[in-house]
């Protein structure tokens, strides 16, 4: 029996003891969701459609994907019922850093590392405590196409199709630096203090603030903030005068001291560090032979999206896979200035690809791998 929560309410789901990947137990675990649409069908054969957020994402994609996810609209909760979980680590419900420890106190410096596998391991815990072994199809961009990837290789019976946004088969040694220099603005700030913040200040605002920023700039493309900025100076402010000075400030300095402030408002820091080391422990070829040898065992149908100005998972890593997975349904590229965050911005090319995601999946389209062969090796048209 499938018992799911009221539409749009945020429900926490315990999925009992839970045992990372490298070995670290969460006891009473949880996991926070989130569903629009109402379920049909049964725990093997539904229309759930499950959407994996981004890093900093949450359960409310009705916010984030206003345009996509809606009646009538590209995943229409007229036909499907979008689940959408808030991840383990997180700070919107899952349990994470700042959640209550079994002791009492935060889980702060003695909440354990994850990877991506994890956090799909957690959340296939959660569909089985719901009643669900099977979904119809697994959505994510970014991190949640990092989880959708990895869904499609831990657990291929488990839905019929997956879309695969803006992400990588692994992460890459200039990700893996990037996202590291973001951890280490946060923990050397001195109000980290080793990650037990909770309950003794505010927390690394400092270093928060810092680390958004610099991952700001890798979700945005340089030629619409060039667009959009150039060498204004933000309005009432001088920054050419005979000394810097703080409040003097270029517009762009501005709109990025804003999108840091507003991260800070609505997202935990200790969630930020555990969550980024996940992305970058992101290696599908890890214990299965390699990199190509793992995509194209792959058999779940698979779409794959990507974006033109994409600085933080370019384009080319969204080639590498179409050229590897043992079964693509298509490689679409959203073309538009605004680089990684266009597959939440570009709403109209998304409605397209996500439309004919749905139909592709629905018409029972032929696989292949990406080379005009099926997995048996026959060719096909």
């Amino acid at each position: 029996m499938v018992a799911l929560a009221p539409a749009n309410s945020l429900t926490q789901v315990g999925i009992g003891n839970f045992s990372t990947e490298a070995g670290a137990e969460i006891p009473g675990a949880t996991i926070a969701y989130r569903r629009f649409g109402e379920f049909q069908g049964n725990a093997y054969s539904n229309n759930v459609i499950l959407v994996e957020h981004a890093l900093t994402g949450d359960t409310c994609v009705d916010s984030w994907w206003d345009g996509l996810v809606g009646p009538g609209k590209a995943l229409d909760t007229e036909r499907f019922c979008v689940i959408v979980t808030n991840a383990l680590g997180g700070c919107h419900g899952s349990t994470g850093p700042s959640s209550e420890h079994p002791d009492g106190n935060r889980w702060g410096s003695r909440f354990p590392a994850l990877s991506i596998r994890d956090l799909v391991h957690a959340e296939k815990a959660f569909l089985e405590r719901l009643g669900i072994y099977h979904v119809h199809a697994i959505i994510g961009g970014s991190m949640g196409g990092a989880r959708a990837l990895e869904w499609s290789l831990l657990f291929p019976t488990i839905t019929d199709a997956v879309c695969v946004i803006a992400v990588s088969a692994r992460a890459s040694a200039w990700q893996i630096g990037i996202q590291s220099a973001q951890i280490s603005a946060i923990t050397r700030d001195p109000d980290w203090h080793e990650g037990d913040y909770y309950g003794v200040c505010d927390g690394p605002i400092t270093g928060m603030v810092a680390a958004r920023k610099l991952a700001h700039l890798t979700y945005r493309g340089e030629m619409e903030m060039d667009e959009r900025f150039g060498t204004i100076a933000q309005q009432g402010e001088n920054p050419l005068g005979a000394f810097r000075r703080p409040d003097q400030r270029f517009a762009v300095e501005s709109y990025l001291d804003y999108q840091a402030l507003k991260l800070v408002e609505r997202f935990d820091a200790g969630s930020f560090v555990i969550l980024t080391e996940a992305l970058n422990r992101h290696d599908v070829g890890r214990d299965r032979g390699g990199l190509n040898k793992a995509l194209y065992s792959s058999r779940v149908p698979t779409m794959l999206v990507g974006v033109d100005t994409d600085i933080l998972y370019p384009f080319h890593q969204q080639e590498h896979l179409s050229r590897n997975l043992g079964n693509l349904l298509g490689l679409h590229k959203l073309v538009s200035p605004v680089g990684h965050d266009a597959f939440l911005t570009e709403t109209r090319q998304m409605d397209r690809i996500l439309r004919m995601f749905i139909n592709k999946i629905n018409d029972g389209a032929e696989p292949t791998d990406g080379f005009g062969h099926d997995p048996e090796g026959e060719w096909t048209i």
